[in-house]
């Protein structure tokens, strides 16, 4: 008995290797302090070693691990209390709100990304096919009557198809080209005429006639380009002239610029959540919670949505990818959730719950919707 204490006695927190001061910050300590007031480090003057570093590692991990096993729990299964217990002081039990909801938000979407990218998700292609060659099996009708019996194998017939629907292609493309050099050269110079426009009008019509000189040239410098319509090379010219890169890439992987848009979620709930806690601030003026309280609560809201989304995500793939696990959550789990936090968190009666569950849901409805077109506008912008 008496062994094992004295091999007890030899760790870190012993108190022969107690000190007077903390050796981070320096301030002044007692003989009885295992911890140091001002900084939380341990106070003790040992030497580290690889023992002592393994114990410190495991320890914050299990500390982490803790955090992150409440409020895992708790915002799963105590919709609201997990904002109550929070803001009522109990902050070293859960995992920081922000921090909490960026991580599992950005996760979701990596790992959807990742199942789309290896092949999990059931998705079609779209095929397109082109009207303009409707009129290929009549010409190709009459060159075939023209070939030999014996020559009318499979092989050149697919040949002669190929060669007939590359030849129209290349004749409607260079009727298409024409036209259009048509139309540039009627208005393109005319720059005189677009200082005429209103503003809106004005920017609008650039970025058409841009796009059509650069359909026409295939000038992907705005400089050269603005050079050639004798247009001013101004900051704006010369950025509207480059979207046209940015529509090709999307015209050429549309699902690349979705992914692109989707990967900006997070980030738009993230500075999307201080506006729908000021509508709770308004709404709950009469309730003891300030406003970075009721911003808590939004964000709790939100990474439980992504949360549970990210539980969802494995068996709606074994589902197929039909998404209709995904669906049920949104339509009757997260409504039913939604009113549980606001009746645990806010404590008022069930009518006027219900009355402000009603009101915030159509806020929040025609307010997503709004912020939501303005920032994947500015990201579009961006790309």
């Amino acid at each position: 008995m008496g062994s094992k204490k004295l091999i007890k006695d030899k760790g870190r927190k012993a108190t022969i290797y107690k000190g007077a001061k903390c050796l981070n910050c320096g301030h002044p300590l007692e003989l009885t302090d295992k911890f140091c007031s001002n900084c939380s480090q341990i106070n003790s003057t040992k030497q580290l070693s690889l023992k002592d570093f393994f114990d410190e590692f495991f320890s914050s991990i299990f500390t982490y691990d803790s955090r992150l096993r409440y409020t895992l729990k708790d915002l799963l299964f105590k919709p609201g209390t997990i904002t109550k217990n929070y803001v009522s002081g109990q902050r070293l039990k859960y995992a920081n709100p922000f921090r909490f909801f960026l991580s599992v938000s950005i996760i979701y979407f990596l790992i959807q990304g990742l199942s789309t990218s290896l092949g999990f998700n059931n998705d079609t292609s779209i095929v397109n096919i082109n009207d303009e060659n409707i009129n290929a099996s009549t010409n190709l009708d009459s060159l075939i009557n023209q070939i030999p019996a014996n020559q009318k194998d499979a092989l050149v017939l697919d040949s002669l198809k190929t060669k007939l629907d590359s030849t129209i292609k290349k004749k409607n493309i260079k009727v298409e080209a024409e036209k259009e050099n048509s139309d540039i050269n009627k208005t393109y110079l005319l720059e005189s005429a677009l200082d005429k426009i209103s503003w809106n009008d004005t920017y609008l019509h650039r970025l058409l006639l841009y796009r059509k000189f650069y359909k026409n040239t295939k000038i992907k410098n705005p400089k050269t380009a603005l050079d050639s319509l004798k247009h001013p090379n101004t900051s704006i010219n010369k950025w509207l002239y480059s979207k046209n890169d940015a529509i090709e890439r999307v015209s050429k992987n549309p699902l690349g610029f979705a992914n692109y848009l989707i990967a900006k979620i997070p980030f738009f709930l993230f500075f999307f959540a201080p506006v729908v806690a000021l509508i709770f601030w308004i709404l709950y003026s009469r309730n003891k919670y300030n406003y970075m309280e009721h911003l808590v609560f939004i964000f709790h809201i939100f990474s439980f949505v992504f949360l549970a989304s990210l539980i969802l995500h494995i068996p709606d793939l074994l589902l197929g990818g039909s998404g209709v696990l995904l669906g049920i959550l949104l339509i009757f789990i997260g409504p039913f959730y939604f009113y549980k936090a606001l009746r645990n968190f806010y404590n008022q009666s069930r009518l006027l719950t219900i009355l402000k569950f009603i009101i915030l849901n159509i806020v929040f409805f025609v307010g997503s919707i709004i912020s939501a077109l303005l920032f994947f506008a500015i990201s579009a912008a961006m790309y």
